[in-house]
């Protein structure tokens, strides 16, 4: 059978025939199908058609569409993390400059209510006033609380990161806290200086009031007819060792303002170990005493070979009680201006080169005029010297009185290593050691009298623990 010739109109037929019978699976236009036709050299229609459809753009899947939308999705939610994150961190950011600055407020706050309170503290010295003393003390020592919780709380939020870090570029924290620093511990060393003059001036005080009462009712303590009683030497002997814990809080308070190390002075000057201050105040007021009393069994204490009680005891103790009411209302500057080389002036002397070595007077006084000036017969008109000669009177008084007394007082010290007996001895420290706490005594401050009539005043001791060390 003889082809039938293929025109046009049958292609077009025959494609028209198989896209309605099979949809293409992607978009298709005649003008392409007609290009093709006419621009393929090819015999075979069908190829021409299905190279056409496979070169048709095809549309993507609704998986496709899925998996594109959710990545999209995806990159806009980490656009607004990122975006979230920067936002925290500038927000923690300037939360804790804030901390920072609320921080720094506070310590600008408490050093100005610190120096208020000192200036407070400074006022109440002139004229001196003990309730305002001690609510200025008060203040002092709870705005110096405050800065210590300040400086706690910046180092725990500095550790735990509240604080921002320092700008390199910025000067460090500690050269911008280090004058601070310096300004308080200025003004602790200016409040321990303080507190040892205020302790000076409350033994001074003390001192003072038992002169006056024992001068306005010296009948008091006075048997009959004014004669010596061994009332009146316990009254005196608290009064010279009130005199001698004057000097010494004075004496160490001229060591701190010369910048002496306090602990070596006193070792060596006492041979006393020392390791805190309360211990160095107890070490120096042994040395005075012990200096001031040394040879107070002679009636002269040794300085020269009077033996006037033994040839007339009666008339030598009239005589010394004698002295000691007409020393007793006068100050001890007034007496040697006039007499400079009396017995006094003697003992003075004497006891002021045992007391202070040339290089301890230089250290604390700057240099050694006051050792030249005794050392020419005459006696400094000077504040130093001045607390000196009331203690060495205080002393010199209850050595006139012990000699006036009939029989005399024995006087006895407590050795170290000694054990505690409170009948004998009281401490320092004031609160009396429990009974087995195995306390012994460190080192005696001051010494014990013994009366005729049996009364004893007892021995001041510095305790230490069995087996210790002061």
């Amino acid at each position: 059978m003889a082809s039938k010739p293929v025109t046009v109109g049958d292609l077009i037929h025959r494609v028209a025939s198989s896209c309605l019978s099979n949809r293409l699976p992607c978009n298709y236009t005649l003008r392409d199908s007609v290009d093709s036709d006419l621009d393929d050299d090819d015999d075979d229609p069908f190829a021409d058609a299905v190279s056409s459809s496979d070169k048709c753009r095809r549309s993507p899947s609704a998986a496709e569409v899925e998996v594109e939308g959710q990545q999209q999705e995806e990159e806009k939610l980490k656009i607004w993390e990122e975006g979230s994150q920067e936002e925290r961190k500038a927000a923690q950011g300037a939360e804790r400059a804030r901390d920072a600055e609320a921080l720094m407020a506070e310590v600008f706050d408490a050093v100005s209510g610190l120096r208020r309170a000192y200036a407070a503290l400074q006022g109440a010295h002139c004229p001196w006033d003990p309730d305002k003393m001690r609510a200025a003390d008060a203040a002092v020592v709870a705005e110096l609380r405050h800065l210590a919780r300040l400086r706690d709380r910046f180092r725990r939020s500095a550790a735990a990161g509240h604080i921002p870090r320092p700008n390199p570029s910025a000067p460090p924290l500690r050269e911008a806290v280090a004058p601070y620093e310096a300004a308080l511990d200025d003004l602790q060393r200016q409040l321990q200086s303080k507190q040892a003059e205020v302790d000076g001036l409350k033994e001074k005080l003390a001192a003072a009031t038992s002169r006056r009462n024992g001068r306005h009712h010296p009948s008091k303590p006075n048997g009959p007819g004014g004669a010596p009683t061994a009332d009146l030497f316990t009254t005196c002997a608290e009064q010279a060792r009130a005199a001698t814990r004057a000097f010494a809080a004075h004496l160490l308070h001229l060591m701190r303002a010369a910048g002496v190390d306090v602990a070596a002075a006193t070792r060596s000057l006492t041979k006393i170990p020392v390791s805190s201050p309360q211990l160095a105040k107890h070490a120096l007021e042994a040395h005075v005493t012990r200096s001031l009393l040394g040879g107070f069994e002679h009636e002269s204490f040794y300085l020269d070979g009077s033996l006037s009680s033994l040839l007339d005891p009666a008339a030598f103790r009239r005589e010394r009680y004698t002295q000691f009411r007409d020393m007793r209302g006068m100050e001890p500057a007034e007496l040697l201006g006039v007499l400079p080389t009396c017995a006094f002036g003697r003992y003075a002397a004497t006891k002021f080169a045992a007391l202070l070595p040339p290089r301890v007077e230089e250290a604390i006084l700057g240099d050694g005029e006051h050792r030249r000036v005794v050392n020419g017969g005459t006696h400094p008109r000077t504040p130093f010297y001045g607390e000196f000669l009331r203690a060495a009177k205080a002393v010199w008084m209850l050595h006139l009185l012990a000699f006036a007394l009939e029989p005399p007082p024995s006087h006895f010290e407590a050795g170290r290593g000694a054990e505690f007996h409170p009948e004998y001895m009281e401490s320092v420290a004031g609160a009396p050691p429990r009974a087995g706490a195995g306390m012994v005594v460190g080192f005696a401050v001051a010494p014990g009298f013994r009366l005729g009539n049996g009364a004893v005043v007892r021995a001041r001791v510095y305790l230490v623990p069995r087996g210790g060390r002061p």
